[in-house]
Parts: C-alpha cells; structure tokens; sequence
C-alpha cells in the first residue's frame, strides 16, 4: 500500500491530475514519501502516454489514413500529453537550452536555468523537440499503422521516464535546495526506488518486443542507454551533477531517441544479431 501512496504523490507532482480530498488524507505527504515517489516516474508514464495514444489513436481514426491527417494526430496527440503534464518536461528542456547555450560557466548557467522566463535557446530547442516529436509520430503512423504508432507512444512515454532515475543515481544533485522547485523529489533516488523504476517499466519492454521486431527493441534499448549515458556526461562536464530541469531535459530526449529508433532502419548488423537471437 505504501507503494501505491507513492504513485499517487508522483502522479499529483507530474500531472495536472488533483489528488485530493480523503484520497489525498489517505496517501499523506512527507519529504521522504516525495523522494520515493521518484521511482514511479515510469508509472506515471503509464497514465500520460495511455492519454496520449488514446488521443493518437481516435484522431487516426477520425482524420484517415492520410499524410495530412497523420500530422494532425500526432499534433493533438502532443498537445494531449504537453496539457496534462502542464509541460513540465518540457519547460525542464527550455531552461537546460537556455542554462547551457546561455553560459559555459556553471554558476551563470544554473541562475539562468532558474529565471522562469524563456529565452532564445529555450525558444530554439523546445520548438525543434516539439516538431521532430510531431514528425516522428506520424512517420511512426505511416511506417507502422495507427495501433504499433500508438503502443509507440505509449512506451515511449513509460521507457523515457525511466531513464531519468539512472542520472539521479549516479550523479549528486547540485541545485540550490531554497529556489529548485524539484526539491527534494529530484535529490537522490534510492536502489528500491529504482527497482520500482524498473518494474514499471518491464511490462512496456514486453509490449514494445510484442508490437515490434527484436532488432527494433534491440535498436530502442541502445538508443536509450546511449543517450542517457551522453546526457549523464553533459551534465556531469557542464554542472558537475542534475538539476530538476535537466531530468526534464533526458526525458524529453529519451522520448525522441526511442520513436526515432522506431521509425529508422536498424543497421544491418543489429537485424542480423537479433534475428540470430530469435
């Protein structure tokens, strides 16, 4: 029970959706609770990206099968998840375009992470991340039909927010405790907060390998592990550990990196691995 008091303190944090009332009496609140609430970061996955392929799905299905309609599925589908999430990942991926394009020094580069305003940088990135999510989405849709595009999307969301959890666990939290508004959910996350992680997110492993090609899962799990290690060693060279902002930031990277690891071909070496595998 205490596990499922932790989920729906993640799911008030990372959603617009209210926890309140005698449910919000029954899961309580303490700083502890809200750091364990870290490794259902992929739980919460589950609820935003079952909105957003639900919303992929009927828009589909509404508009037809062409190019056109595609888009705008991916769009709505988009602006679906970017609403009930109240772009909170994806404000985390314009301050750490602004933070890091803005300053090479650390100091400045976390102060500017922290202005609530958004700059060039932020503008530049967020608008590239939100267009090429769009476009991946309906190439997915094209490529793979309107149920895979939308089992796509929802793992997607579920597999990007485990990634977050490895940076936390290897590098130290360096934000100022007074003004991150992360604090202290995004400080440290324990080994059996991570485990919870990796249970939430096995389930999406498995329907990832049902819907697509082994060398499609292999490609994913690579892509994944890839860009979480380079973001790590970003952050680790440029601020010398994480902020909540660029949690945000490996999230919405992780996100593309899988559909785009969906969407390409997988070199011939890798089908030919899996394929042996099989």
């Amino acid at each position: 029970m205490q596990a499922l008091r932790h989920f729906f303190i993640a799911l008030q944090f990372f959603t617009r959706i209210p926890v309140t009332g005698a449910l919000a009496a029954w899961v309580g609140f303490s700083p502890a609770m809200l750091r364990a609430a870290a490794g259902h970061f992929p739980g919460v996955g589950w609820v935003v990206g079952a909105a957003g392929a639900a919303a992929f799905a009927l828009a589909l299905a509404a508009l037809g099968g062409t190019a056109a309609g595609a888009w705008a599925a991916a769009l709505l589908c988009t602006a679906a998840t970017v609403w009930l999430t109240g772009a909170f990942h994806e404000d985390g991926l314009a301050d750490t375009c602004d933070g890091l394009g803005g300053s090479a020094q650390r100091e400045r580069a976390l102060v500017i992470m922290k202005d609530s305003r958004i700059g060039s940088y932020g503008t530049v990135g967020l608008c590239l991340a939100l267009l090429l999510k769009t476009a991946l989405l309906a190439q997915l849709a094209a490529q793979w039909g309107p149920l895979r595009a939308a089992l796509a999307l929802l793992c997607g969301h579920v597999l990007s927010r485990l990634m977050p959890l490895f940076i936390m666990r290897w590098l130290p939290y360096v934000s100022d405790a007074d003004a991150a508004k992360s604090k202290p959910l995004a400080d440290d996350v324990s080994g059996p907060a991570l485990l919870a992680g990796l249970a939430w997110s096995l389930p999406a492993w498995a329907l990832a390998g049902w819907a697509f090609s082994p060398a499609r899962l292999l490609a994913c799990a690579a892509m994944l592990a890839l860009l979480t290690w380079r973001l790590g060693r970003l952050w680790q060279r440029r601020l010398q550990g994480f902020t909540g902002d660029v949690l945000g930031a490996t999230q919405q990277v992780c996100e593309l990196g899988f559909y785009l690891a969906l969407a390409a071909s997988p070199p011939a070496w890798l089908a030919a691995w899996a394929a042996g595998l099989s």
